[in-house]
């Protein structure tokens, strides 16, 4: 068995096993249910449609929250979730272990997606039958569902992987990742029409992928009218795949050498001084 191979089967074993205990968690998995209700209250709470189209507002919120639900869980959680484990000793072990670092990666990525498509699945089941949302039309829009997710979680896990490499502790990061992560998803049209954005804040948020995350799930679960309410005039199918494949190159490139020097970087001595601090400043220790 080649190292790789090696890697990813050690990878999927551990993905497994932390999915279990994932899906045992009450406490985590309520907080991912939290965001599915908050998501279908706002929903219901938005009238009107899209303007220019005949398209519910209902649709768009729902579209743009199910691209925001995918990338909460690579910029948001997984970055939350490495640095904890950081401090708990966990990279220190993989300095240890051969191939260790890609196994935990693929784990990580493993765990990631499925709690995503599932996060996903009930958002648009439960908008359906609570709120009359959408959902795809025929073969065509389920196949672009299906590329448009898989890519989108490409494109943001690793990603998340590499920020979780350089946070530096737990009780920092979700103030350091919440207020950019918010911000994007007020400009990037996930909640409202981007064109009601003025053009310099569209153009800023074109460069980040949930704008393109959104925009690809729009053309999969809205009809093809509510084009007229995108910037161009239609979906950009092909520019959503190319800035989705861009920020999945950037974030692999990024992710297995930033939690390799983060594993070489831990030590016992580092981790006891983080716990000595954490409970001098009347913290839980990790």
């Amino acid at each position: 068995m080649t190292h790789t191979t090696s890697s990813w089967h050690a990878g999927l074993q551990r993905g497994a096993i932390e999915l279990r205990h994932l899906l045992r968690s009450g406490k985590e998995m309520s907080g991912h249910l939290a965001n599915v209700a908050v998501a279908l209250l706002v929903a219901a709470y938005v009238g009107d449609d899209v303007p220019g189209t005949s398209t519910p507002m209902t649709h768009l919120v729902l579209a743009g929250f199910a691209a925001y639900l995918l990338f909460q869980t690579g910029l948001i959680n997984l970055p939350q979730l490495l640095v904890t484990e950081r401090e708990e000793g966990v990279l220190l072990r993989l300095r240890a272990t051969p191939g260790g670092i890609p196994a935990y990666l693929v784990a990580k990525c493993l765990q990631m997606v499925v709690l995503a498509v599932g996060t996903l699945t009930l958002l648009l089941a439960a908008g359906a039958l609570l709120v009359d949302g959408p959902l795809p039309h025929g073969p065509g829009d389920w196949l672009t569902l299906l590329w448009v997710t898989t890519l989108g979680l490409l494109a943001v896990i690793p990603l998340g992987a590499a920020i979780g490499a350089v946070l530096p502790n737990p009780r920092e990061a979700l103030a350091l990742i919440m207020l950019p992560t918010m911000g994007l998803l007020l400009t990037s049209g996930a909640v409202f029409p981007i064109t009601a954005l003025p053009a310099p804040v569209q153009q800023a948020a074109a460069v980040f992928p949930l704008k393109w995350m959104a925009q690809g799930l729009r053309s999969a679960l809205l009809p093809d009218t509510a084009r007229a309410a995108e910037p161009a005039g239609s979906w950009e199918l092909p520019m959503v795949a190319l800035v989705l494949a861009a920020w999945t190159v950037l974030g692999f490139l990024l992710a297995i050498p930033l939690l390799r020097r983060a594993a070489r970087r831990e030590s016992g001595s580092r981790m006891t001084a983080r716990h000595h601090k954490a409970a001098q400043s009347g913290a839980p220790a990790a």
